[in-house]
């Protein structure tokens, strides 16, 4: 028995020039790669400014999600990385804003560096395919 696996794409792709693909979606699930504040035409958002940057993240997290058939209701699993756990409690503020109960669950670690050093969260995503 074969599984079936395709490709989300997204048009234009700010992770093309670093041979990644944005995610996913495998046996009913989204695996999204790591997002960060990175717009459309792969220009850092918000440098300097955590909140700027998890806003831009999490916008990115909703493309990619709607680009694979689903929403951020649909997440079932968070990886977060800061590079500075100081952040944390804008993260536990962030959760709320972000999601609802039941809550995904859940990894959060300190990182020394992101891929690009403006970058100051990144956050992987596993989320069920299809929307409520």
């Amino acid at each position: 028995m074969s599984a079936k696996a395709e490709v989300i794409t997204l048009h234009p792709d700010p992770l093309e020039p670093y041979a990644i693909s944005p995610g996913w979606k495998a046996g009913g699930l989204l695996f999204l790669s790591g997002q960060a504040a990175i717009d459309e035409t792969g220009a850092i958002v918000g440098e300097g400014d955590f909140d700027a940057q998890l806003e831009a993240t999490f916008a990115n997290i909703d493309r990619v999600l709607a680009a694979g058939g689903s929403d951020r209701s649909r997440i079932i699993k968070v990886t977060i990385y800061l590079t500075d756990m100081g952040n944390f409690p804008a993260i536990v503020a962030a959760r709320r804003r972000y999601f609802t109960p039941p809550w995904p669950a859940d990894t959060i670690v300190e990182v020394r560096a992101l891929a690009l050093p403006e970058l100051m969260v990144e956050i992987d995503v596993i989320a069920l395919a299809g929307e409520r």
